[in-house]
């Protein structure tokens, strides 16, 4: 709940700046006199606000570093499914031999019919083992990928904003409309894969 708050506070405020609503004036300003308030002119339309905003969709599509997580996990999933069908086709495979068996009166006794059906039962197992440990490595690297590229992100952005000294920088998910000459997005993507690819060196 408290995370909802904040995200409704900052996308209250990203609208007061942007709108220039008067319910988030200054308390001089509203104690002006109508006549001079009226007579104020606008600003320039130059003069942009002290904070920008982020697409992080964007960034996510074109950082490297989280593409080179992104196909890590493709591979994972991958050789997860490939694990799946192989386990399937051995099961459905030793269960096939075994109904044959049973219509041409191959077994011949209980004992061998309860062997084959053990064994088969013993491969069911290995395989929902095997793929449980699959899944959560898959899941594990999953978080480790999605943390690390976060932190990536953030710490970038701190960074980059103690030279450029912005009040706040925003998603743009954050927020109902914001004025697109804020958009910051390409320089992060820029500065982020150029660390990145320095440090892949």
């Amino acid at each position: 709940m408290k995370k909802n708050l904040l995200r409704v506070s900052a996308m209250s405020f990203a609208l007061c700046i942007c709108f220039g609503l008067a319910s988030c004036g200054s308390d001089a300003q509203k104690e002006a006199p109508a006549a001079k308030a009226a007579s104020t002119p606008a600003k320039s339309a130059d003069a942009l606000p002290n904070y920008r905003y982020v697409d992080l969709d964007t960034v996510l599509s074109k950082y490297n570093l989280a593409k080179d997580y992104n196909e890590e996990m493709l591979r994972m999933q991958t050789n997860m499914e490939s694990e799946v069908k192989r386990h399937e086709n051995s099961i459905q495979s030793f269960a096939s031999s075994m109904q044959k068996k049973m219509q041409n009166n191959g077994y011949l006794s209980e004992e061998s019919y309860k062997a084959d059906q053990d064994k088969i039962n013993n491969m069911q197992a290995n395989a929902q083992r095997s793929v449980a440990t699959l899944q959560s490595n898959f899941e594990n690297a999953a978080m480790t990928a999605q943390k690390t590229v976060n932190d990536s992100i953030e710490a970038f952005i701190k960074d980059y904003n103690a030279k450029k000294g912005y009040d706040a920088i925003l998603f743009k998910a954050a927020t109902l409309y914001i004025n697109p000459d804020l958009d910051i997005t390409s320089e992060v993507v820029e500065g982020l894969n150029a660390r990145y690819n320095k440090v892949k060196k």
